[in-house]
């Protein structure tokens, strides 16, 4: 696996005053904590950060380099970032143990396009999009893969299915026996013939008018 070095100044200053003034300068204020150490304020570049981040996925393990100083193992935990822009304004790393296992969601990805959709014209239906897994640092997946080629109407995959694809490694944090996804068949909605609805929509003719009509054929009756 290759190694991915994050290269990061310590910054001297704390508060909002100094974080703009990092902002300003083009780099992200961020802070490091964790494995009961204190946290330590830091300065990042945000191309560098980015493409670690996507050779190696949102929950890559980087070895942070600061001056003078070991690689450390760390993982990004929580960011925050420009709500118009997108550009990140903050960064929280945390020291990582890489003989510890850890909690973490992993986004699931179906491959393939399942039989009951070709041949028996079913619909595929992903119930679950991610799953929390346990695993050592070094073990986290970027997705869990899912392939549903081989489904039929009336098939499903369950985690029990994929946790004995997974392996020993990673440990699937769900109930065995939820399902991941299914195929069906789409239900069918019985059209009312037109003629029909017609008549239902008719507004029925108010009882008020009715009584009116009756009254004036009475009065009719007496005069003559």
């Amino acid at each position: 696996m290759e190694t991915l070095v994050l290269e990061a100044e310590i910054r001297k200053d704390k508060g909002k005053g100094p974080a703009h003034r990092v902002r300003r300068e083009g780099k992200i204020p961020a802070v490091l904590y964790g494995a009961d150490k204190g946290s330590v304020p830091l300065i990042l570049s945000p191309r560098q950060l980015g493409n670690l981040l996507r050779q190696g996925g949102t929950h890559a393990i980087l070895q942070l380099q600061l001056h003078g100083e070991e690689l450390t193992p760390v993982m990004v935990v929580d960011f925050q970032r420009d709500p118009v822009k997108g550009t990140l304004l903050h960064v929280d790393l945390q020291r990582i143990a890489l003989d510890r296992k850890m909690h973490v969601s992993v986004p699931v990805v179906v491959t393939g396009e399942p039989r009951g959709v070709k041949e028996q014209n079913g619909v595929l239906e992903v119930i679950t999009r991610e799953l929390e897994v346990e695993c050592l640092p070094l073990n986290i997946p970027t997705h869990l893969t899912v392939d549903v080629a081989a489904l039929g109407v009336g098939d499903h995959l369950r985690v029990a299915d994929l946790q004995q694809l997974l392996g020993e490694k990673i440990h699937i944090l769900r109930e065995p026996n939820a399902v991941i996804c299914h195929v069906i068949m789409p239900k069918i909605v019985e059209e009312k013939p037109a003629e029909v609805e017609a008549v239902a929509a008719a507004p029925a003719e108010p009882e008020v008018i009715k009584k009116g009509k009756v009254a004036e054929e009475e009065e009719s009756t007496e005069s003559s």
